[in-house]
């Protein structure tokens, strides 16, 4: 983690009118601040600190939405068209137009008289990673009259124009970054380090380019120019990331999803039975075969028992678990249903049943990325203030991450053994960090086949050597479709945490084509972007509200009707 701890501190006092609102069971979104900086203020510091925090909330906050479409996170919603309302992103679209953007300009006014490069570069590289995911979401978005404080209806751009435009920020971003300028009073991310930023405006760029490979046929050569240049985010130490803080109050500065997982009365949120069952081993939940078992699940989920009522032998509880009792439906057949064996209890995609008195019994999020509680088979029960008190990160981009691009442009190509290479690559760096992320404790050497009493993190080599190895006999036994499925899977284990670049590959490549279907056998068509925000549907007389998901962003040129095929 970036070593920005003390800075996180001074932050508190600094940025004690920021906050963002908690997670409900379903619902992650963000509320206007009302006390947002004015031009009265007329500190460009004061404006790059709000700046950075309203951002790394904007990544939280679709990453969720993100996660819950891909089965990273649970989705509440039987019908995909009503699982998301108009309502749901009015939130969101204000943190984008009237905090994010809004303080960038007024920022950018006062920084640009003052000579301060730096601060002007930063948020362009912020700016662009918030237009490219309105963009992904939304399709055509506000862009050119966005920013004209006196035009109350901006029409909105074609989502192709809004990222060339994002695209320009960010080569003005690496240009801009001087050391020679002013610097900026905190930076939350690379701690002024300007190498860094321009590495992670590049692999912005690649990210860009892999999102438009189906529609622009330079986007893969000119991804695979920045991948030559090795001018990107290549390893962890330049790690794309915002570090949450644990205080409490005045202000909230903890991880989102540990305020709504860790709460006086247990947890409001549910995980997804999709995601930890795959990551348990699917059908071997048991432990039978060691090396089956991701050792992140012990980090991303905390168990807070030790079975999960009705499912894998264990009794049934009706008041807490009732689909323990019921026969899975037929679309079922072959997926996880109601819960995964041995603690990891959380609903399948879709459920909106109401919630039961369940939590300080369901599985909550971990120590990572949200800075709860490792999972050490203590099967406590757990609330407020436990495990690191939410002192935990929002990935934006991880070299992990920009594995799997390269491994998805190897795949494409037809060269299934290079992306093999480079897709494990890219597992091994993740392990590394998450397990990494917080001291180890000795109760994890039955995962690594050891008695010697010593520390996890002595056996990682061994372990990671068995792990991988049980994916490779997949991968060689398969075909295309099962490669493209492992590389799918593990790429959305990689990603957990921010679900943005899942939404973003599940409608480019339609893989995987393993994820657990909705509850309701006819969910209608996955979307292809969301509805447009009420507030900004209702108000601007230049908006017109879609009249269904089925629209596509620009970059998505697949079938609108059975793709992709796990819906």
């Amino acid at each position: 983690m970036k070593k920005i701890n003390n800075i996180l501190k001074i932050m508190v006092v600094l940025l004690g009118v920021i906050s963002f609102t908690s997670c409900e069971t379903t619902e992650l979104d963000l509320t206007q601040n009302p006390n947002a900086l004015s031009p009265e203020q007329a500190s460009p510091d004061f404006f790059l600190n709000g700046i950075q925090v309203s951002f790394a909330g904007f990544v939280e906050s679709f990453g969720y939405v993100g996660g819950q479409l891909t089965r990273m996170d649970q989705m509440s919603g039987l019908q995909y068209v009503n699982a998301y309302g108009p309502g749901s992103f009015s939130g969101r679209w204000s943190s984008a137009y009237s905090t994010l953007m809004k303080d960038i300009s007024l920022m950018n006014n006062l920084a640009i008289e003052k000579g301060m490069k730096n601060h002007v570069a930063m948020a362009e590289v912020m700016q662009a990673y918030v237009l490219f995911t309105l963009v992904d979401f939304f399709g055509n978005v506000p862009y050119s009259e966005a920013i004209d404080s006196e035009n109350l209806n901006p029409a909105a751009d074609d989502g192709a124009s809004v990222y060339a435009a994002a695209m320009a920020l960010l080569d003005s971003a690496i240009a801009g970054f001087d050391n020679d300028a002013p610097k900026p009073q905190y930076d939350f991310f690379y701690n002024k380090n300007w190498d860094q930023w321009k590495k992670a405006a590049n692999t912005l760029k690649m990210k860009a380019y892999m999102a438009t490979r189906l529609v622009d046929g330079s986007a893969v050569s000119n991804f695979n120019a920045i991948v030559s240049s090795g001018n990107y985010i290549s390893s962890a130490a330049d790690d794309f990331q915002f570090t949450w803080g644990n205080n409490e109050v005045q202000p909230d500065t903890r991880h989102p999803r540990y305020r709504s997982s860790y709460t006086g009365s247990g947890a409001n949120t549910y995980r997804s039975n999709s995601m930890m069952d795959y990551m348990t081993g699917t059908t071997d939940a048991a432990y039978s075969s060691p090396w089956n078992f991701d050792i992140r699940t012990l980090y991303y989920f905390y168990r807070q028992v030790s079975a999960t009522p009705g499912v894998g032998g264990a009794p049934a509880d009706e008041e807490v678990l009732e689909c323990g009792l019921i026969v899975p439906p037929a679309h079922y057949a072959g997926y996880t249903w109601c819960g995964v064996p041995k603690g990891w209890w959380g609903r399948d995609h879709g459920n909106e049943a109401g919630i039961p008195p369940d939590g300080l019994s369901r599985a909550l999020t971990g120590i990572y990325p949200a800075g709860g509680v490792l999972d050490d088979l203590s099967y406590d029960s757990q609330i407020n203030g436990a495990g690191q008190g939410g002192k935990g990160i929002t990935p934006i981009m991880l070299a992990s991450w920009t594995k799997f691009m390269i491994a998805e442009t190897q795949m494409a190509s037809g060269d299934a053994a290079s992306a093999r290479t480079t897709m494990f690559e890219g597992i091994n760096m993740s392990i590394d960090k998450v397990i990494n992320f917080a001291p180890s404790t000795p109760r994890f050497d039955w995962i690594f086949g050891t008695n010697s009493g010593g520390p996890a993190i002595a056996h990682q080599d061994s372990y990671i050597g068995w792990f991988l190895g049980d994916l490779a006999i997949d991968w060689d036994g398969g075909d295309m479709t099962d490669k493209w499925d492992i590389l799918a899977n593990q790429y959305f284990v990689a990603l957990y945490g921010n679900g943005i670049d899942a939404y973003n590959f599940y409608r480019r490549t339609g893989y995987p084509t393993t994820l657990q279907p909705n509850l309701e056998p006819n969910p209608g068509n996955f979307p292809k972007s969301m509805w447009y925000p009420a507030s900004y549907a209702n108000n601007n007389s230049n908006a017109t509200q879609k009249s269904n998901l089925d629209v596509q962003v620009f970059w998505d040129n697949n079938p609108v009707t059975g793709f992709p095929a796990a819906n």
